[in-house]
């Protein structure tokens, strides 16, 4: 497990050193500082081997935070273990910077102590570390305090506290899918698939029990088509666009609040959310995208000192939704001198820098084309290797998902607190994002 855990300036200064086994001596201090932060070529691989010695390093802004073990250990584990670790140092703290970090020492060892013990990762949960652990300190509990922490630690619902209550129950899902493409010169689809995230926000009193319908092929086909009139939360932003029954997902991750063992024998996505905002589940899939845009390239090379090349942008969804924040960037040769453009909507200009063209167009409704011509200017040069075209990128933001993901129900149950499903307001949106979405030229 963990041998030590330190944080460093820039300059390679120690600023929190806690060291949970005996085999990590003070020379790993140093070792790190010398071979890593003070190297004299950039260190791209996060996990460096020093003297027997590794060393899991993460960079947030100009600090450095390093695990160490002399012991084979699970890497993925540990990258996780910072990875939250700086979750809740922010959350306590905000922004991680060499001057919060002296502030806010004597918070940071009482973290320490709390999430790690003997080098082994404890609970990492903030919700309930900012039960026992506060700004000012921690606070002499009473009975009813110190017994509701020892239930949250040791009990079955660590990620929720008794005894919430809002004057409006409320619920905001947010399905946030990004859609990956490569696409040939001829439209042909090489690879594509789309990865998820559900979001949610409870704002809801007691310890209600929520169940979630979605419209997954193995869900609807276990459930039959009874289920399937159950009545859909009211929508914002957008709907699914595409008239699909049900997707097929590949593979999904739930929350720990999630009960896995009703999802495996009946089906059905049953949880008692946290408070405030969590995520409640990713997933990917790989059939039946629909794809927002098609771009269509057209370069011809005249001569060896001028291109033309000619772009057509196709929106494939209902006129009656708009996408935004559209950029498409034209890659363009390393011996560019001078680029001429026209487009007849939004505004494209030529970045020397970043050899492309940047396209931007605010908004655009569907079944919509656009198209943008451009004369490239070449120099002559001795280098007589043929320009390896890039690929076109593409950027934007769709009301819908593009994987035809559906809110089919969602379900609130609170027997204590005597209020119904139906005193409950739920909004959905749906949001689809380009993640690399390329088409070759």
């Amino acid at each position: 497990m963990i041998g030590g855990l330190f944080i460093y300036n820039h300059k390679g200064e120690v600023l929190i050193s806690r060291v949970y086994r005996d085999d990590i001596g003070r020379n790993a201090v140093d070792a790190f500082r010398v071979n890593v932060i003070h190297a004299r070529q950039q260190v791209r691989s996060p996990v460096t081997n020093i003297a027997r010695t590794s060393f899991f390093h993460i960079k947030r802004s100009n600090i450095w935070l390093a695990a160490v073990t002399k012991q084979n250990v699970n890497a993925a584990m540990v990258f996780e273990f910072l990875l939250k670790m700086v979750e809740v140092m922010q959350s306590y703290f905000g922004k991680i910077s060499e001057e919060n970090i002296k502030n806010n020492f004597v918070l940071i060892y009482e973290i320490l102590d709390e999430i790690l013990d003997f080098g082994y990762p404890q609970n990492t949960d903030t919700g309930i570390l900012k039960t026992f652990i506060t700004q000012q300190g921690v606070k002499s509990q009473s009975k009813e305090e110190t017994s509701q922490i020892t239930s949250q630690v040791t009990g079955q619902i660590g990620w929720r506290r008794e005894g919430i209550k809002y004057r409006r129950n409320e619920l905001f899902l947010d399905v946030l899918e990004s859609v990956n493409l490569l696409m040939s010169p001829q439209g042909q689809v090489l690879s594509a698939h789309v990865a998820g995230r559900i979001v949610m926000k409870s704002y809801l009193s007691g310890m209600p029990e929520c169940k979630f319908g979605i419209n997954d092929k193995v869900l609807m086909e276990s459930k039959g088509k009874s289920s399937i009139d159950e009545p859909t939360p009211r929508t914002v932003g957008g709907t699914t666009s595409t008239g699909k029954s049900s997707i097929a997902i590949d593979d999904c991750q739930f929350h720990q609040c999630v009960k896995l063992s009703k999802f495996e024998t009946e089906h059905s996505i049953s949880f008692i959310p946290p408070d405030g905002e969590f995520e409640l589940m990713r997933y990917r899939t790989t059939k039946d995208i629909s794809l927002p845009f098609r771009v269509i390239p057209l370069v011809r090379e005249v001569g060896r000192q001028k291109m033309e090349v000619k772009v057509v942008v196709k929106s494939n969804f209902k006129p009656s939704l708009l996408a935004q924040k559209i950029e498409v960037r034209i890659p363009t040769p390393l011996n560019t001198s001078g680029v001429q453009v026209i487009c007849m909507k939004g505004r494209a200009k030529y970045k020397a820098s970043e050899n492309a063209i940047v396209w931007k167009i605010k908004r655009m409704g569907g079944m919509k084309e656009c198209q943008l011509s451009a004369e490239i200017e070449l120099l002559t040069t001795s280098d007589k290797k043929k320009w390896t075209r890039p690929p076109i990128s593409m950027n934007f933001e769709v009301p819908f998902a593009p994987s035809g993901f559906k809110v089919r129900y969602l379900k609130v149950f609170e027997p204590k607190l005597n209020y119904s499903d139906h005193d409950v307001i739920k909004w959905v949106r749906y949001i689809g994002r380009s993640g690399l979405y390329e088409t070759r030229c």
